[in-house]
């Protein structure tokens, strides 16, 4: 993982349903835990655009229903500051999910991406349609 330009929001805690935005079968994931949080005692763990993070898969195909898997975020509702001063929010949370070598286990994304996850995970890139 690469550290990321902009200063981004942890619009997405855990428990959080996301839209899955890539062709792998799942519809819908929730997020388990983030990977890299440490705070503080019953605090809610938060995440942002280009966190890895760990979900259950809740809706989608029979075969990889109810799997855990880590994923990455690519968009969230949430604002969010890049280093040039724009602000950038997409209309809805989506992740894409990845293997243990952190590469995308689909072959296309729906919809658009966020540049600062590219950043982050070049291979999510590489199967984007849309960066913005």
């Amino acid at each position: 993982m690469k550290p990321i330009s902009s200063t981004i929001t942890r619009g997405v805690q855990v428990g959080s349903f996301l839209k899955c935005a890539d062709n792998t079968g799942a519809d819908i994931v929730q997020v388990i835990t983030v990977k890299g949080y440490h705070g503080v005692a019953r605090r809610v763990g938060g995440c942002g655009v280009g966190s890895l993070v760990s979900v259950a898969v809740k809706k989608g195909n029979e075969k990889i229903k109810h799997e855990v898997s880590l994923a990455v975020v690519i968009r969230q509702r949430k604002e969010f500051k890049r280093k040039d001063g724009t602000r950038v929010k997409f209309e809805d949370n989506a992740a894409v999910l990845v293997n243990e070598k952190e590469e995308a286990r689909g072959t296309r994304i729906k919809g658009a991406v966020a540049r600062e996850a590219i950043e982050r995970f070049s291979t999510i890139g590489k199967i984007a349609t849309i960066v913005v």
